[in-house]
């Protein structure tokens, strides 16, 4: 029988540059990583590329220094930089609104629930509360069923669970049906709500992906049921339609490569 194998020495040295790069000022040069390890440049270079290559670090076109790569921000959503998603979204999120006519937010898990990370007011004069740092809940909304689609973990907690908490009289309640709308929602890439959270809205959001697909959030559009959906509760195609291209933009701002 083979011992316990070692530590393998090209991983500590990469984890070795990542601490180092998340000190000081958080920038360094080829020579800077390499005399501060005791590696030779071209051993520090070749990690270095790797690491880039995967979104762990990132070099300034200007300076040529590296530096932490966005791609670290997305290993899991309670490491999720807020201000990052935020930043790259934005944009995005403002087009969405002024093409769907409706609400947008932006949302990450937390905790068992969806935090809202980003809002955009629905395009018009009517008084709106902005909603940042609010929690929904995942089964009634279409951000959280987006999330939930895609984190395994979570939704088995709740299929584990004899029934899951009413909001009105059209939220899903029953874990096995849950679990089946789930697999719908990753068949199709998108996930709709109709009064399921709140009496009279209805709901449209997508996954935004980040490095190697990992998805990090969801977007989505929100308002009166009668804009967002037909006379049988469905999603108008042309707002699925919306969502998803704004998911897609924001996620190739991320570094999906697939979008």
């Amino acid at each position: 029988m083979g011992g316990v194998p070692g530590p393998v020495q090209s991983i500590e040295r990469a984890a070795a540059i990542l601490r180092l790069l998340a000190r000081g000022s958080g920038r360094h040069s080829l020579g800077e990583v390499a005399g501060s390890l005791g590696l030779a440049r071209g051993t520090a270079h070749g990690i270095l590329r790797t690491l880039q290559g995967v979104g762990f670090v990132e070099q300034d076109e200007a300076t040529g220094k590296y530096q932490l790569g966005a791609a670290l921000l997305h290993l899991g959503t309670s490491y999720l930089d807020v201000n990052e998603l935020r930043s790259r979204a934005i944009n995005w999120a403002d087009a969405l609104a002024a093409r769907s006519g409706e609400a947008v937010r932006i949302g990450t898990s937390l905790d068992g629930q969806v935090l809202v990370v980003h809002h955009v007011f629905r395009p018009d004069d009517t008084l709106q509360a902005l909603d940042v740092g609010t929690l929904v809940p995942l089964h009634a909304t279409a951000l959280g069923k987006v999330l939930l689609a895609y984190d395994t973990s979570v939704a088995a907690e709740l299929a584990a669970k004899p029934e899951l908490t009413a909001y009105s009289r059209h939220t899903i309640t029953s874990p096995p049906v849950l679990t089946r709308a789930l697999k719908e929602i990753r068949d199709r890439g998108w996930a709709a709500e109709a009064e399921e959270f709140t009496v009279g809205d209805a709901g449209v959001a997508a996954p935004i992906r980040g490095h190697g697909g990992l998805v990090v959030g969801a977007i989505g559009i929100s308002g009166a049921v009668e804009r967002i959906c037909d006379v049988r509760g469905r999603p108008q195609p042309k707002l699925v339609t919306f969502v998803r291209d704004a998911a897609r933009a924001v996620s190739r701002d991320l570094g999906a490569s697939r979008w």
